[in-house]
């Protein structure tokens, strides 16, 4: 059977319906407690560092860490005063995660335009995993 709706046309519409920020207007927001930057990349890409403060949750799992009624759900996302943006490696992933947890109710979610690769080129804070976690530690 042909694909009748392609992924361009998904995140064309994703992107349609969904708060889109670019690098610096993110950037600007960094280290506002109502933020919450979430990467949302396959682990295997953490290798290239992340976001600075970023919390990571899975692509594949999204769905369920929001859902209280999910047997995965991760408190963090129940904070109602927080708006949570999305990045994942080039903007297409977190444009239909964005999407995705809209249509599940969540108006407090947005993403970052050209996610991970146009905020290293922007040269925007990024973080190694050995710097997430000493830093993650020192609020421990």
């Amino acid at each position: 059977m042909p694909i009748t709706k392609g992924y361009q046309q998904l995140v064309a519409e994703a992107m349609a319906e969904v708060r889109t920020y670019s690098v610096a207007e993110v950037v600007a927001r960094m280290g506002d407690p109502g933020v919450q930057i979430v990467d949302i990349r396959d682990i295997r890409e953490l290798a290239e560092g992340t976001v600075t403060g970023a919390y990571h949750a899975p692509r594949g799992m999204l769905e369920f860490w929001v859902d209280p009624a999910s047997p995965y759900f991760k408190p963090i996302f129940a904070d109602e005063s927080r708006e949570f943006i999305l990045f994942c490696g080039a903007g297409w992933r977190s444009a239909l995660a964005a999407k995705a947890l809209q249509d599940m109710g969540m108006r407090n979610v947005a993403h970052i335009d050209g996610g991970y690769a146009a905020w290293v080129q922007a040269g925007a804070p990024t973080e190694t995993l050995e710097q997430q976690r000493a830093r993650r530690q020192k609020k421990a």
